[in-house]
């Protein structure tokens, strides 16, 4: 089996250069190109990243790129692959994806068909298995995806099993909520650091309020899910336990940590509280139902995130104007916080009543939003400490 490997992180459209942050932050050099964070490394690495990145998608192993521009090629270019360093006798190995993206194959289960012979045909002959008898596929999965991008196939095997933001938490959720990686990916964004109040004025699920008391307390997200790989004869459990192990010695629960969330519904707020008691965090963040208008604070130097309610989150347009508007009036107060808000709204800065310092496109799932971005004025530590 092999020692080390091409490895992939897929990540949301916009939080390329946050994932790229997290991978050199575990030691790995590492390329970035549009949707996708390149690096290399052994199965502690597949290991680390897996439990250690916050806002990717998945880790997957690269096997091997060549062009095809026809299904001969595909197939030879496939079964030209070392199929044998990756699946073992036995192993279930289903084409899960296929995408194909300008190039003259398109017909995606053509090219999983095509894909999947020529993986069984290689594994017959390398296990000298007669072609006319089907593999038993009765051991792990290994899920393999084939990405064609101007005709160059790209041929992986998916390491994470369910995607990274599933981090075993959500138990119950709202309407509309964002992924846990976006939330992750937005308050590494924020600059928010864990000596500063953080509030979540609309936090319906508490998604936001979550994710930053994992980072808070530097808490491997993915330390309360298994993977796929953990599955792979291949793998060294002892290497696995090894990681598992220093990111449990890796957590400082002792830290004292300001955060709130805050919302008009009481039942998001007890959907919160029973996603923080999951997350084992219940008594490290004030959840609260509140009206928006009654927030108000003394602290200084805080950061609001936020994720109102919009699109299939709110009965109509003119609602949403109202809580624009009001968010503008209230945030203004607080001169020294800095506010991160995502809206779909193209007209949101018009109604919330200030240009933001800077917007970001990302897309929450499939729809396309904003992050505006407001700058809090600064103010000296000396004076905060009173």
């Amino acid at each position: 089996m092999k020692e080390n490997f091409k490895l992939v992180a897929t990540v949301a459209a916009g939080l390329e250069s946050v994932v790229g942050k997290e991978v050199k932050a575990l030691g790995f050099d590492c390329q970035v190109e549009n949707g996708k964070v390149y690096f290399e490394g052994d199965v502690e690495a597949i290991a680390k990243t897996n439990l250690w990145l916050r806002a990717a998608d998945r880790i997957k192993i690269i096997v091997g790129q060549f062009p095809a521009k026809t299904f001969e090629e595909l197939f030879q270019g496939v079964f030209a692959l070392d199929w044998e360093n990756y699946l073992p006798l036995g192993a279930k190995f289903p084409i899960s994806k296929a995408k194909c993206v300008r190039s003259t194959l398109h017909n995606e289960p053509s090219v999983q068909s095509i894909t999947k012979k020529a993986v069984v045909k290689k594994l017959q002959k390398h296990f000298h298995r007669p072609e006319g008898v089907p593999l038993q596929e009765i051991g792990a999965e290994f899920n393999i995806e084939v990405s064609l991008l101007k005709d160059q196939a790209t041929i992986m095997i998916d390491t994470s099993g369910s995607s990274l933001f599933k981090r075993g938490y959500r138990i119950q959720k709202g309407g509309a909520p964002i992924k846990e990686n976006m939330a992750a990916a937005i308050l590494a964004l924020s600059n928010w650091y864990p000596d500063k109040p953080l509030v979540d004025p609309t936090c319906g699920s508490g998604t936001f309020c979550i994710e930053a008391a994992l980072i808070g307390m530097n808490i491997a997200p993915g330390f309360n899910r298994s993977f796929a790989f953990e599955s792979w004869n291949w793998v060294d459990k002892d290497v696995v336990q090894k990681v598992r192990d220093e990111a449990e010695q890796a957590a400082n629960y002792d830290i004292k940590l300001d955060i709130s969330g805050f919302d008009i519904d009481g039942r998001m707020i007890d959907i919160a509280k029973s996603n923080a008691q999951e997350a084992g965090l219940s008594d490290v963040i004030t959840f609260k139902q509140m009206r928006l208008q009654d927030f108000q604070t003394d602290k200084l130097n805080g950061v609001i995130i936020s994720n109102p309610p919009y699109g299939e989150r709110l009965l109509d347009d003119k609602a949403t104007d109202i809580l624009y508007n009001e968010m503008g009036t209230i945030f203004a107060a607080l001169k020294t916080w800095s506010k991160f808000i995502l809206a779909s709204d193209e007209q949101f800065e018009k109604k919330y009543g200030q240009k933001a310092d800077k917007k970001r496109k990302l897309y929450n799932g499939t729809l396309k939003v904003d992050l505006y971005q407001f700058y809090g004025e600064r103010v000296k530590r000396h004076l905060i400490e009173r």
